[in-house]
């Protein structure tokens, strides 16, 4: 294998492990504040389908960018009212989040574009542009493919992970934030509104989510196609769970996850058989790879990986 293969390889697995990153970190915040965030995909997809319409109506990716977080947020504050105020089952909230998005991407595409379930193609214009840093190019291939040459939501993923890592260990609010999951009783007995701290987590979660969306449709595609978030809602929660709720482990996790997924693409892009039903179990296998990998991931090598003590439990105050 050549190196150029290999930086494209490592380049495809850091744009696709991108949104996954992003929608990690966002349940990390949730569940460390004890809300369980199933809602994940529907949030991405939701805000891929704001970003795509967006910036398909008005040109400007940016303004896709900021109806992509406006969108997610919405639908992470309404997971926050059925599952904070409400005090609801965060497993049926989340469900429902998954399928309203859904639902409502499909009808709001045909309203205003006459297209069921996409948006669009989007000119370059309307979409992130590929970044070359500024260095020099002797640098070398893996630099060039592989560190230079992504959109700019690659670059801000990966600086979430060092905020996010700054915020929930080195902050008062991330002390807060994880007291809210592990004893919210002692957190209200310190003063503290336990629903403010849990509104906030799942806002940020919104806003992550948000960016994750956006990349897929206006950074990563040129558009939104129905369900383009493609279950990676699901493989955050279990990258989540795989890094034990930690920042930097979460990104490692990722990593792993985006590196499979180019090893299918590169799987797909290279096998040529003949015989059809051959094909057709390739053309699965490449399909469900990630999948399985997530699978055997989860079973053989977590280990022991204990949530927030309160995660899922709907707080209530004591008078």
């Amino acid at each position: 294998m050549d190196l150029d293969l290999i930086a494209q390889v490592f380049a495809s697995a850091t744009r696709l492990a991108t949104p996954i990153l992003l929608a990690c970190l966002a349940g990390l915040f949730s569940e460390r504040a004890g809300i369980l965030d199933i809602g994940l995909e529907g949030k991405m997809m939701i805000a891929a389908f704001a970003a795509a319409a967006t910036a398909s109506l008005t040109g400007s990716p940016v303004f896709g960018l900021c109806a992509a977080i406006s969108a997610s947020l919405a639908f992470a504050l309404l997971h926050g009212f059925a599952s904070i105020t409400l005090r609801g089952n965060q497993l049926i909230s989340g469900v429902s989040i998954n399928m309203f998005a859904l639902g409502i991407a499909g009808l709001t595409g045909s309203a205003l574009f006459g297209l069921s379930g996409r948006t669009p193609n989007l000119t370059s214009e309307q979409r992130f542009s590929n970044l070359c840093l500024p260095f020099h190019s002797d640098l070398g291939v893996i630099y060039r493919d592989v560190v230079s040459g992504h959109s700019a939501i690659v670059y801000v993923a990966f600086g979430c992970v060092l905020g996010t890592w700054w915020l929930v260990y080195k902050t008062r609010f991330g002390l807060r934030l994880r007291a809210a999951g592990e004893a919210p009783d002692a957190v209200e007995t310190a003063g503290i509104s336990v629903a403010r701290v849990r509104y906030y987590a799942v806002a940020i979660g919104g806003v992550l989510c948000g960016i994750a969306g956006a990349h897929l449709s206006i950074a990563l595609s040129a558009g939104y196609t129905e369900a383009m978030t493609a279950d990676r809602g699901f493989i955050a929660l279990a990258a989540l769970i795989f890094a034990k709720w930690r920042p930097f482990a979460a990104l490692f996790t990722c990593l792993l996850f985006g590196f499979v997924q180019a090893i299918g693409f590169q799987i797909e892009g290279v096998v040529e058989i003949d015989n059809r039903w051959l094909t057709t179990l390739v053309e699965f296998l490449e399909a469900s790879f990630p999948y399985i990998m997530t699978v055997i991931v989860l079973a053989g090598f977590v280990g022991k990986a204990t949530p927030s003590a309160a995660g899922g439990i709907p707080y209530t105050k004591e008078r």
